[in-house]
């Protein structure tokens, strides 16, 4: 017989399932082995740490599959199965997808801008922070505990600042970089401040237990609550760019190297958003009346000023490219919160988030696709202006194609039928939820977004003011623009797929 201290060792022994946890820890050991591996490579054989970086991500991608057989769960709860810091469902496996396989787009544009940096950027340390990145953000979407959730969100912004500021000596970087960590650092604060406020009103941070004890607190401790809320709510809107905490996008993304730029457009959009609605529909849903109309009004700001300072960008402006797809992003940061204010006053919360991971599953292709055409324009263009792609079609047909189509499906127009239907997901949800207004404010927004895609566009195709050498393309980068004109392609033919697989399952 066991004796009864025994029984209380074992009652708080985890038994982990490692099937569940290995995306993200694969992600982080093939990390730390390519920081390892750095120190005994030679220079003439650092090449081999990218590719194994990229090896790394799609393994991470491909132990996906293994759980799409059911919902599994571990570190949970003793005696409570249904209580658990990590869940692998639906959500978290679509959002992980998004994740992994946007890092690896940028992993494969990496390979070709260390390649032509000539060791100007340390590659040992630029693939471990680009892995440990990715793990933290594959970590986040499986949070279901808030000490689990800020600690993913950490380890996927820490790298972040690093990355950004990788290029020693770039006084651009350097700004950029200090820009992105003061604005995360702030975020974190907040957010902390407003986790604190709920465990000390609630005495739980697992998100299931704070949504049912957050409606019974004691009538002394409902205003700590209420600032709790509020303030973990403007930590997360921080992290998702949306106006006004939006500051730092357009000169980080300048000041990174690009292909960092094309993985914070993405990834780091998916972390602050499966965070936020994580925080509000699973934590946070009897509170649906304060942070619904605060969303609402976000979403509204956020697509305006985005798609007011795309449309003010000057093409002959140095880094106007990647400026424009700055904004850009802000404005589509906009159209991303409106399904999750929906919400808010929706009968089938399911199918509003549902909406919202459609759109970022649509943007990411495209959006990926356009920074990796930039990474090839810049190759020899490195000012990288709009006004740089004149007539790229008469020297590169088909990346000016696949341009093309990229800012078509951003836009919403044929035949980017994945863009478009994006768009009317998300606009059906609105007025479903009865949010006409904010129907009508993204209506106006995706007009004014039109113009500068289009103006950007018909560029491609005009003729060039000068006769220009074709360089090659390389391989990787080759390789991200057909992976992601493939997707975009396939799912204008079949876009029903894209809900379908959004599905999320969250409830």
């Amino acid at each position: 017989m066991s004796s009864p201290a025994q029984s209380a060792a074992q009652s708080v022994v985890q038994s982990v399932d490692w099937l569940a946890i290995a995306p993200p820890t694969v992600a982080a050991l093939v990390g730390l082995a390519v920081l390892v591996a750095d120190l005994f490579l030679g220079d003439h054989r650092k090449a081999l740490l990218g590719w194994t970086s990229v090896a790394g991500l799609a393994a991470s991608a491909l132990l996906l599959l293994p759980l799409l057989d059911g919902d599994r769960s571990t570190f949970c709860l003793t005696g409570s199965t249904d209580v658990c810091s990590y869940t692998a469902d639906r959500f978290t496996l679509v959002n992980q997808f998004l994740v992994l396989g946007g890092a690896l787009l940028a992993a494969l544009l990496s390979v070709t801008a260390l390649k032509d940096a000539d060791r100007g950027l340390p590659e040992g340390e630029y693939w471990f922070l680009l892995l440990s990145s990715a793990a933290g953000a594959a970590l986040l979407p499986a949070s279901r505990d808030l000490a689990t959730l800020i600690v993913a969100l950490e380890v996927a912004s820490l790298p972040a600042f690093a990355l950004v500021g990788i290029r020693h000596g770039d006084r651009k970087s350097s700004e950029a970089a200090l820009k992105f960590f003061l604005s995360s650092v702030t975020a974190t604060a907040v957010s902390l401040m407003g986790i604190s406020f709920v465990y000390a009103s609630t005495g739980t941070l697992y998100l299931t237990e704070i949504a049912d004890r957050i409606q019974h607190v004691d009538p002394q401790l409902h205003t700590l609550a209420q600032a709790g809320v509020v303030l973990t709510l403007i930590g997360f809107a921080f992290k998702t760019a949306a106006v006004p905490f939006h500051f730092w996008v357009p000169d980080t993304y300048v000041g990174a190297p690009l292909p960092i730029a094309a993985y914070l457009s993405v990834v780091g959009k998916a972390v602050g958003f499966s965070g936020l609605i994580l925080v509000t529909v699973v934590a946070f849903p009897s509170y649906a009346d304060v942070w619904g109309p605060a969303l609402a009004a976000l979403a509204a700001l956020t697509m305006t000023v985005g798609n007011v300072g795309a449309l003010r960008q000057q093409s002959t402006r140095a880094y106007s490219a990647v400026r424009l797809l700055a904004w850009s992003s802000v404005g589509q940061a906009g159209y991303l919160l409106v399904p999750i204010a929906a919400a808010a006053y929706s009968d089938d919360a399911q199918k509003s988030i549902g909406s919202t991971v459609a759109y970022a599953l649509m943007y990411a292709a495209v959006n990926l696709g356009a920074f990796a055409v930039a990474a090839l324009v810049a190759r020899t263009k490195p000012l990288n202006r709009v006004s740089d792609y004149r007539g790229l079609y008469a020297t590169r047909p088909l990346p000016a194609l696949v341009l093309g189509f990229f800012l078509l499906c951003l836009a919403g127009l044929p035949p980017g039928i994945i863009g478009l239907f994006a768009k009317v997901t998300v606009f059906s949800a609105a007025v479903d939820a009865g949010l006409g207004w904010l129907a009508v404010i993204m209506a106006v927004n995706v007009v004014i977004a039109l113009f500068y895609y289009l103006q950007w566009t018909a560029l491609l195709f005009r003729a060039p003011e000068k006769d220009e050498e074709r360089h090659r393309a390389p391989a990787p980068l080759t390789a991200a623009i057909a992976l992601t004109a493939a997707l975009g392609i396939a799912l204008s033919g079949a876009p029903q797929l894209v809900l379908r697989f959004a599905d999320t399952g969250l409830f």
